[in-house]
């Protein structure tokens, strides 16, 4: 698959092993790996800090095989899941740091697309995101709000 907005073709990357039980080697269980997700979650980490913290630390090869449930359905069972999804954060913090390099540098004409790239991205993931209802209808990313919506 080619990328959105260069003229290339995509990377390619690894994929996980294709496991069907979790290892041997794996010291927790289900219950005591969900504790830690919902403990790591309370400290104000993201879904993506929480797995390797799990991995890292604890040993945890994969949350889903342990639990049968990803990290993110763990949170909204426990109402801990956050507002905006993640993905969507990332972009519109970047977009937020693009910003305040442009106030400083106006001429940066590169930074400029970047952020009209970052931008793009935040409405066309917002529409998706809008569409399946994990945002509600009349939310909306303005770029002058935007850091309001995003607590670091």
């Amino acid at each position: 698959m080619a990328r959105i907005y260069a003229r290339r073709k995509g990377k390619s990357g690894s994929k996980k092993p294709f496991r069907a039980e979790p290892p041997e080697w794996c010291e927790l269980s289900a219950r005591e790996v969900e504790e830690k997700v919902v403990e790591l979650a309370k400290q104000g980490l993201s879904t993506a800090q929480i797995g390797m913290v799990l991995r890292d630390s604890y040993g945890v090869p994969d949350v889903k095989l342990l639990t049968g449930k990803k990290i993110l359905q763990i949170l909204r069972e426990r109402g801990l899941a956050p507002a905006i999804p993640e993905d969507l954060q990332s972009l519109i913090k970047k977009a937020i740091r693009l910003r305040k390099h442009l106030e400083a540098h106006r001429k940066d004409m590169h930074n400029k697309r970047a952020l009209q790239l970052t931008e793009s991205k935040i409405w066309r993931l917002q529409k998706y995101y809008k569409r399946e209802g994990v945002l509600p209808a009349d939310w909306e990313y303005k770029p002058e709000t935007a850091e309001f919506l995003i607590r670091r």
